[in-house]
């Protein structure tokens, strides 16, 4: 029996989606590897997390929905925010750098980019026409 747990996400980009995680701190593997979780237990995943101590993490790509899905042994999970926490501000990242590549992409330059005291994130884009 397996004691991987996964919760899906709405997480479809992995350039972004590795952006945010090096924005967090942590730092993803470069290619397709091995979750390791409880008495050795693994699973494939696109990208992981390799976390010294505790159970490692990663994302594989759910064809059903088209988005990567989080994978971790819950049991051993310990890293410094919980679960849903480590998610919601890993989604809040993921969403930032999106924003930020279209803007880019759409000529737009960034003048202001402030972390609020509220937990958000307000960003000033300008672009000149000629």
């Amino acid at each position: 029996m397996s004691h991987f747990s996964t919760v899906k996400t709405e997480l479809r980009q992995l350039a972004p989606l590795r952006g945010a995680l090096e924005d967090l701190g942590y730092t993803p593997g470069d290619s397709q590897q091995t979750v390791r979780g409880y008495k050795g237990q693994t699973v494939e995943a696109e990208l992981t997390v390799a976390v010294d101590g505790g159970a490692d993490f990663g994302f594989r790509w759910n064809e059903s929905n088209h988005s990567y899905e989080f994978v971790t042994d819950l049991d051993l999970w310990r890293q410094p925010v919980p679960v849903e926490r480590f998610l919601s501000r890993l989604t809040q990242r993921y969403a930032l750098r999106s924003v930020l590549e279209a803007t880019r992409h759409e000529g737009f330059d960034v003048t202001e980019q402030r972390d609020c005291q509220d937990g958000s994130i307000e960003l000033v884009v300008t672009r000149w026409d000629s």
